[in-house]
């Protein structure tokens, strides 16, 4: 077993519960399984955790408990954008060694199902996705985890490497949605998602590109990420028609040919669905509640297509090379940082838009 010695500090994790309780305890692997070298099955390694993005979705799951048929149903870590390095490695493991720089893809698949054998393994029958209840996340010192899923960072900052899962989502939204060289896209929301998916759209030469918001300081940012961006303050009163004739003059009377909608609202997607052209697409990103209301005869009678995403698979060696490259610059996205210890204030913070806190992480000290 490939181990190091070095390390001293207990584990810790960022728990929750149904009572919607947040708070920092010990948690697994402990520190003396690591130091000892045990605990790893085939194939798996330890992962010192250097830095956590909070996710819309950690915070829900803390504050509502669910999240469509997801439910907290006990005890329960959060966390699931997550980079690191490598403190242990199973013998079966030779990809890695003791030190390696990782981000780690939060999710355990079967192999075996008709999604994992056609390539498409985010549908996994048998998924095991961290964060999502019952599966613990990665809000911990340590963490043990498929050596297949941690992706070399080599010297990329760990609050890059954090930000790849953010960025896969953004990327698997571009690949089926068939973004295009040249294409008008209206972008639905200014949060981390939004805020990425414009930083590849203006990567993938779109133009021009609207986004919109409800929140002045998302889209003032959204401005500094990609100048050229056209912003659209989404005001309370305004129907989704009403809303789509004033972007398609913000766009210059042109239609955007796809519309990436990351919020998940309804007033929000149907907004989306007025503004694309005839025959053009709304894809929709975000995660919204469980039943909701389109304008049907629209989409229908401008044939749009209007189709969804579920998470993401195959990009995060993409993301890698689009952020070493600089291709994509992430740099400006994490406006708060926390030690695992504070972590209570961390998810207040991300919690509250009175702190315009865009990406919120949670970092903690490995020593080694």
């Amino acid at each position: 077993m490939s181990t190091t010695e070095t390390i001293t500090k207990s584990n810790i994790g960022v728990f929750t519960n149904p009572a919607h309780e947040l708070w920092v305890a010990e948690s697994q692997p402990s520190l003396d399984t690591i130091k000892k070298g045990e605990g790893l099955k085939e194939g798996e390694v330890t992962i010192g955790i250097k830095s956590t993005g909070i996710c819309g979705s950690d915070v829900h799951f803390w504050r509502a408990g669910r999240i469509g048929p997801m439910i907290v149903e006990d005890t329960h870590i959060l966390g699931h954008e997550s980079a690191g390095i490598i403190l242990a490695a199973h013998p079966s493991v030779t990809h890695l060694k003791v030190g390696d720089r990782v981000a780690i893809e939060p999710n355990v698949i079967c192999n075996a199902c008709e999604p994992c054998l056609t390539g498409r393994y985010n549908g996994c029958l048998k998924m095991r996705f961290l964060s999502t209840p019952p599966v613990d996340g990665l809000l911990r010192r340590y963490v043990n985890h498929p050596a297949v899923w941690c992706h070399k960072i080599g010297e990329m900052s760990y609050e890059n490497g954090a930000l790849l899962e953010p960025l896969s989502v953004a990327l698997a939204g571009m690949e089926r949605s068939g973004v295009r060289l040249g294409d008008p896209v209206l972008i639905c929301g200014a949060g981390p998602i939004g805020l990425i998916t414009l930083l590849c759209c203006a990567a993938a030469g779109t133009e021009p590109i609207v986004i919109t918001d409800i929140d002045e300081g998302r889209l003032k940012f959204a401005k500094e990420l990609c100048p050229r961006a056209r912003l659209y303050k989404v005001e309370r009163g305004v129907t989704p028609e009403q809303a789509s004739t004033d972007i398609f003059r913000l766009g210059g009377g042109k239609q955007a040919n796809v519309a990436l909608e990351c919020t998940g609202v309804e007033s929000s997607v149907a907004t989306a669905i007025w503004s694309v052209r005839f025959g053009g697409k709304v894809f929709v990103i975000g995660v919204g509640k469980p039943e909701m209301s389109i304008p049907f005869m629209r989409l229908s009678t401008q044939e749009v297509d209007l189709q969804f995403q579920y998470r993401y698979c195959n990009t995060w060696p993409r993301a890698i090379r689009l952020v070493e490259s600089g291709v994509v610059d992430l740099e400006k996205l994490v406006t708060h940082r926390f030690d695992i210890e504070d972590a209570i204030k961390a998810f207040e913070t991300a919690a509250d838009p009175k702190t315009g806190a865009i990406k919120v992480q949670i970092q903690s000290e490995v020593d080694i």
